[in-house]
């Protein structure tokens, strides 16, 4: 299936589906995020029905978006539910899509047998015997030596990959310092990174190219700070990657969404493209809860951007002190 026009920051066409680094998994340049779907009002500030959460599945099932992220935790598993109904209404899963999701704690329960039984319920619940890509979700927010003790968290994600139970495995956290004790591991085959490599933040500069030089798949997330880059206006007590936004980051959108209004395009599609450009990633995270979205980012990563905009946007880029995460010494 082809896909949006994408171009790189060389100005030639980037495939719409394209390898995840050595996982063995073909992705398309947007993937569908399942992290509103489940309702989370509390995050993101509205309810999102049943009907509304699978219909949204069910356009990205009928559209060139080819991959799925989900996570076992979100809304308590709702998000998987919905999106397992709707594979199930619509007659299956296609063969050229790919469902990815995540192992969470239950409570402060992270151990092996969590992890197992997290692989389990997420299976039952998306309706799949086979899950192609299983990341370990915000390990950053556990103990690091309990999660790495032998027969622990990733001892037992590793054990999955290694029986067959899963595919591939994954690393999809935050605070980039944390991250990186367990990407040194060296038993992952892809990186989710979130909020911290967008039009406002480079935190995970370093982490990346670690990552990178590893050979691991690399996905970006939250690539709009949240909702920040994504809303017409800043509005009082606007949050960047859900924290409180300093005044460096407000006064750098304002100018930003200046800079873009002059040359004939959004803040939204530039925070898009930002990342759609950048050939390390395989594939950008888009948060979806309604039909609507599903065309409105597609349309979004084919617009045609100017290419003199990408430096006037760069050059507002905010100071690194004000970045979720100071990059590595």
């Amino acid at each position: 299936m082809t896909g949006p026009a994408v171009r790189g920051a060389d100005g030639d066409l980037l495939p719409w589906l394209r390898p995840l680094g050595r996982t063995g998994l073909t992705v398309s340049a947007v993937t569908a995020g399942g992290s509103p779907l489940g309702s989370m009002p509390g995050l993101y500030g509205h309810e999102v029905s049943t009907a509304q959460g699978t219909d949204t599945v069910t356009a990205v099932l009928r559209s060139e978006i080819r991959t799925i992220d989900t996570s076992n935790g979100y809304s308590d598993g709702e998000s998987e539910r919905r999106i397992g109904a709707a594979i199930a209404a619509f007659g299956g899963l296609p063969a050229d899509m790919t469902v990815i999701t995540k192992v969470d704690a239950r409570g402060r329960d992270y151990s092996g047998d969590r992890v197992r039984a997290s692989v389990d319920e997420s299976r039952a619940r998306l309706g799949l015997d086979h899950l192609p890509l299983v990341h370990l979700h915000d390990p950053e927010f556990h103990d690091f030596d309990e999660l790495t003790a032998p027969g622990g968290a990733v001892d037992a994600l590793v054990g999955l990959k290694e029986s067959g139970a899963v595919g591939a495995i994954g690393l999809a956290g935050g605070r980039v310092q944390e991250i990186a004790r367990y990407l040194a591991l060296g038993v992952f085959d892809a990186l989710l990174v979130h909020n911290r490599w967008t039009l406002l933040d480079r935190s995970a500069s370093d982490l990346l190219a670690r990552a990178e030089e590893r050979g691991l798949g690399l996905i970006n997330a939250a690539v709009y700070g949240g909702g920040m880059l994504a809303a017409p206006t800043v509005a009082p007590g606007a949050t960047y990657g859900y924290r409180p936004a300093p005044p460096e980051i407000l006064d750098a959108v304002e100018r930003m969404r200046a800079v873009c209004a002059r040359h004939g395009t959004d803040l939204a599609t530039a925070a898009l493209q930002h990342s759609l450009r950048d050939p390390r990633f395989a594939t950008t995270v888009v948060g979806m809860s309604r039909p609507s979205r599903v065309a409105s980012t597609l349309a979004a990563a084919s617009a045609t951007v100017p290419e003199a905009l990408w430096d006037e946007l760069e050059a507002l880029l905010p100071p690194r002190h004000v970045w979720l995460d100071a990059p590595f010494d």
